[in-house]
């Protein structure tokens, strides 16, 4: 066996992620009046701050993009996503605003940190790290916020004929610029606002576009997110959550909101969505009346999955597949907290549940 040649520290609570929900709790921690890097250290992934937004393609501007709560306390800076410059990349704004938000209140992130596994010693959690400052690292804790969220778990259905593809193949996360389509045949495929951003953006850039979606996209016609539907598709992920269920996506419950932009796109019948092709061939797809179309690129906009893999250790998942977790807590583990999990993933939960966890948190201590 390999001698383990980790540094290792002592810490009363560790937070995986700085993203709204890692954030929201470490402020409210604060709040409470504990001290960031002596009662609770953040380890964030992300290069700088800004959380997933980061790694968005900068020609997603915040207005097009989904809406960013503010974080609890950004008032106290003078600052509103409501208020900000809408035409600016969504991914600079919102690094701008954290890093600002990080430093106001002290959080004292680490970053770049890799979290590799959390397991067990004894009574203590190891949470394992690597970092170019400081290298292989142990960390022990007594309680655990993971605060991961969905950006490093990109979803790809199976489709036969996948694998024979010799075009290019990519998800949302990977998605850069859409010149590097141009001139290009490309399928999208996705029923969210994902999907309909890149068919917009690509709209006139790309020789020609195919849309296909898993299910028929339910428009909204507001351009404001639903408050009841919003809060069914929050219940549904809630109840998911507590059952230990893998979680349903957020927009089968909301639907897709139509702003001008995307009735404008329906109207010159761009946002046309065809039934899931059934295979994948070399040059193209073929749909289940035997019709192909051809292709250079596929895009998969097709959501992601929660971040779970370093927690694999604790075996806290359930046999129907997914956590069991309730009011942000494990039920199979007190010890550890998921912000930013389930019902808290979506725009209504997540500043709120920074709160509930910090308050169960100091109940802990």
């Amino acid at each position: 066996m390999a001698t383990n040649t980790a540094t290792t520290t002592t810490v009363p609570v560790v937070i995986i992620g700085a993203g709204q929900a890692g954030l929201s709790v470490a402020y409210h921690l604060k709040r409470f009046g504990l001290t960031a890097g002596r009662d609770f250290v953040v380890f964030d992934r992300g290069a700088e701050a800004g959380g997933a937004w980061q790694y968005r393609w900068e020609s997603l501007r915040l207005g097009a993009a989904h809406r960013v709560n503010d974080l609890p306390g950004l008032s106290e800076l003078g600052l509103s996503f409501e208020t900000a410059d809408r035409s600016r990349p969504a991914r600079d704004v919102v690094t701008e605003y954290y890093r600002r938000f990080e430093e106001h209140f002290e959080l004292n992130v680490v970053r770049p940190v890799a979290v590799h596994s959390v397991f067990n010693r004894r009574a203590d959690l190891v949470v394992r790290t690597s970092s170019p400052a400081y290298g292989e690292r142990e960390t022990l804790a007594g309680l655990l916020v993971n605060a991961t969220g969905t950006w490093g778990a990109p979803f790809v259905p199976h489709y036969p004929g996948a694998a024979s593809f010799t075009g290019r193949q990519l998800h949302t996360n990977g998605f850069v610029d859409a010149a590097e389509f141009a001139g290009q045949r490309v399928v999208v495929v996705g029923g969210g606002t994902s999907a309909i951003g890149f068919l917009l953006e690509l709209d006139g850039v790309a020789e020609s576009l195919t849309w296909a979606a898993r299910r028929p996209v339910d428009w909204v016609h507001t351009e404001h997110l639903d408050l009841e539907g919003a809060s069914a598709a929050v219940a549904m992920q809630d109840e998911a959550a507590r059952t230990g269920r893998a979680l349903p996506s957020i927009v089968s419950g909301t639907g897709v909101p139509v702003s001008r932009r995307i009735q404008a796109g329906i109207d010159r019948g761009l946002l046309v969505e065809r039934p899931m092709f059934a295979a994948i061939e070399p040059t193209g797809v073929r749909w289940p009346d035997g019709t192909f179309t051809e292709a250079d690129a596929i895009i998969w906009a097709t959501g992601f999955r929660p971040e779970l893999r370093h927690l694999a250790p604790l075996k806290l998942r359930d046999k129907a597949g997914g956590l069991v977790v309730g009011a942000g807590s494990s039920w199979t583990d007190p010890r550890i907290f998921l912000a930013g999990y389930g019902p808290q993933a979506s725009t209504i939960g997540a500043r709120r549940a920074g709160r509930v966890i910090a308050r169960q948190i100091i109940a802990l201590l």
